[in-house]
């Protein structure tokens, strides 16, 4: 399905990555006549010089309110991949009335009151307790055959940006009120190559729920690196 105007895109990368990751589709998306925002989190990417103790879910939440503040975006589809459900999750407590579409995209779809540590296996909440315990404060970048990278250019290009993860993003615990449910379009996109037990939840989650819309593709879970004009095209029908 084709739309028939221009659409606003606010595209948030997941943990590791940064704005970078969104170019390929970014660009399909702009060439097709749309305005497209890919902010980087502090901490990450191009702005991984900012990585420190201090960054924490705020932080990150802070960073996609600002956007739409100094922007001036209303009208918008917020887009959030994988770690990027917990900052869109919150922003949208301060963005109700200014997204009319909200896309989790092999994302976490966290409720109130918890923290991504408290998601994780018993095996990576005792690395990260022994990470602080050291006095680190982010997680190291991991191979990018873990998102189902394939392609030695593509898994060269993310490994040549990945940065480190910032520990504190996971160990706040989210404020939310229900805000996201409250957006008119919602999307649910599972990435059924990637094995995840809190992405299988958050979609029985949205399937259950007939206010929400479910895709479940036979891809990887990186798709704006390996299937950027499939994606654009999705984000499109979302719109």
């Amino acid at each position: 399905m084709a739309v028939t105007k221009s659409q606003t895109f606010v595209l948030v990368h997941g943990a590791w990555h940064g704005g970078w990751c969104w170019r390929r589709v970014a660009r399909l998306l702009r060439a097709r006549g749309h305005e497209v925002f890919t902010p980087t989190m502090t901490g990450l990417g191009e702005r991984s010089h900012l990585l420190s103790a201090a960054v924490d879910l705020d932080t990150h939440i802070a960073d996609i309110v600002n956007v739409f503040e100094w922007e001036n975006i209303t009208d918008a589809v917020l887009v959030g991949h994988s770690y990027g459900g917990w900052p869109i999750s919150g922003a949208m407590e301060k963005l109700e009335g200014r997204v009319s579409s909200i896309v989790y995209l092999d994302a976490a779809l966290p409720p109130d009151g918890i923290s991504g540590f408290d998601l994780q296996s018993a095996e990576d909440q005792a690395s990260t307790k022994a990470a602080l315990a050291r006095g680190e404060f982010s997680r190291p970048v991991p191979r990018p055959e873990r998102f189902e990278l394939t392609d030695p250019d593509d898994i060269a290009w993310a490994l040549s940006k990945m940065t480190p993860q910032p520990i504190g993003v996971a160990m706040q615990k989210i404020r939310i009120t229900g805000a996201r449910d409250r957006v008119r379009k919602k999307t649910y996109v599972r990435a059924l190559k990637h094995p995840s037990a809190n992405f299988d939840r958050a979609l029985a989650t949205c399937k259950a729920d007939a206010t929400w819309r479910v895709y479940e593709l036979d891809s990887g879970h990186d798709l704006m690196v390996d299937e950027p004009e499939m994606l654009a095209q999705l984000l499109e029908e979302c719109a």
